[in-house]
């Protein structure tokens, strides 16, 4: 990832979690933004945690960017008394995004900002580098200057950002990371944790509901992420690997990539017409699936798509009993809490894990209502509700 090349692969990187990562609709944000309503008033007694009535037996299934074991963010808390002491320091914190514009990011910073607020710590910046790496080096030199003592962030690229994140380390800053960590830093040493979904466990969670609406057997397709980024390649290597161990009569016949969300649609329809019996297909996020969705569409074919990520547009397909059936789910508002969790204990000395998942959510018409509410902490918008009646 030289000059060129980093900027090139970092846009399409990163867009996967937007990644990284995560709930955003081509040709559909200011519908949106407009209809998304995410976050919650802040509790204002009592232990600070992630939402209690979120799954919490279930194993974690994703690795960390290192390898690492997971630890569950179920397990993660701050005591009142551990509350007060961050109180007293009075303490700021930066937030410096990838991109702030999706139902993702925004639920993730609400969660910060809502628990950051409880811990009585001054949120100074909210930054959006719009999926450019060098915005995002100039974004940390800027917050820098207003002296926070925590950063969350998530890298737009982890190579071309990786100087200014230990600049921002060496200064003393707590880092706390969203799916990915910067080349080159250190657990416990450059920064506190990385916290991300399960992603394996989510795309395990999408070839479970595949195989329940296909009755175990069909052709399927894989519309995959074609980058170096491992939460991507987590949720590709689980759904494949699920059916390769469960569910033996269901054959992987035909696979694409796409290095843009907005391919989804074109990689869809040109795998359509090379198998035009395909039973299923897997999209690794959100945004291509919609592009799937309108291929299938388009070809009038009776096909199964499944996906990960709770963005509006598959949500209401999936209310509607529609092409879509199902998800894995992320809970960024709670990952979001996670997050601030680690900063306040690494601000009280404490020891943190290197990385922290947030559990898989299965998401079908059987509970779309209620997993929209775990996942934004709000009710579903009327589209949602309307297409689930």
């Amino acid at each position: 990832m030289r000059k060129f090349i980093l900027m090139f692969i970092s846009v399409f990187i990163l867009a996967s979690l937007a990644l990284a990562g995560c709930s955003q609709s081509s040709g559909s944000e200011e519908n949106k933004d407009k209809e998304v309503k995410t976050g919650k008033p802040a509790e204002t007694s009592g232990p600070i945690t992630i939402n209690p009535d979120l799954p919490g037996d279930q194993q974690i299934l994703s690795k960390g960017p290192h390898g690492e074991e997971a630890v569950s963010a179920k397990t993660l808390q701050l005591t009142e008394e551990e509350i007060a002491k961050v109180k007293e320091g009075k303490y700021k914190a930066a937030l410096v995004m990838h991109y702030a514009g999706n139902d993702w990011a925004t639920a993730q910073i609400n969660g910060l900002k809502d628990t950051f607020k409880r811990m009585g710590i001054e949120v100074v910046a909210v930054t959006d580098a719009q999926f450019k790496a060098e915005k995002q080096v100039s974004d940390i030199e800027t917050v820098l200057a207003k002296k926070p003592d925590i950063i969350v962030s998530i890298p737009v690229d982890p190579v071309s950002t990786a100087d200014a994140y230990k600049k921002a380390a060496d200064a003393g800053v707590k880092l706390v990371f969203m799916d990915n960590a910067p080349s080159g830093l250190e657990a416990g040493k450059d920064y506190v944790s990385v916290v991300s979904a399960d992603n394996y466990g989510n795309g395990v969670q999408a070839a479970d509901i595949m195989a329940e609406k296909l009755g175990k057997k069909g052709k399927i397709g894989v519309l995959f992420h074609d980058a170096d980024f491992f939460v991507t390649k987590q949720r590709t290597d689980a759904f494949e690997a699920t059916l390769k161990e469960k569910y033996p009569d269901m054959k992987i016949v035909a696979r694409g990539g796409i290095t843009d969300p907005n391919q989804g649609e074109k990689v869809a329809s040109g795998m359509l017409t090379k198998n035009p019996d395909l039973d299923g297909i897997f999209a690794v996020w959100d945004v291509p699936a919609e592009g799937v969705l309108s291929a299938v569409r388009t070809g009038g074919k009776d096909v199964v798509v499944t996906t990960i990520d709770l963005g509006t547009n598959v949500a209401v397909e999936i209310a509607s009993d529609g092409i879509i059936k199902g998800l894995g789910a992320q809970l960024p508002y709670d990952q979001g809490i996670a997050e601030a969790i680690l900063a306040g204990q690494s601000l009280l000395g404490k020891e943190t894990p290197a990385y922290v998942a947030v559990p898989a959510l299965k998401v079908t018409k059987d509970n779309i209502l209620d997993a929209w509410k775990l996942v934004y902490h709000a009710d579903a918008p009327d589209s949602i509700q309307n297409a689930a009646k």
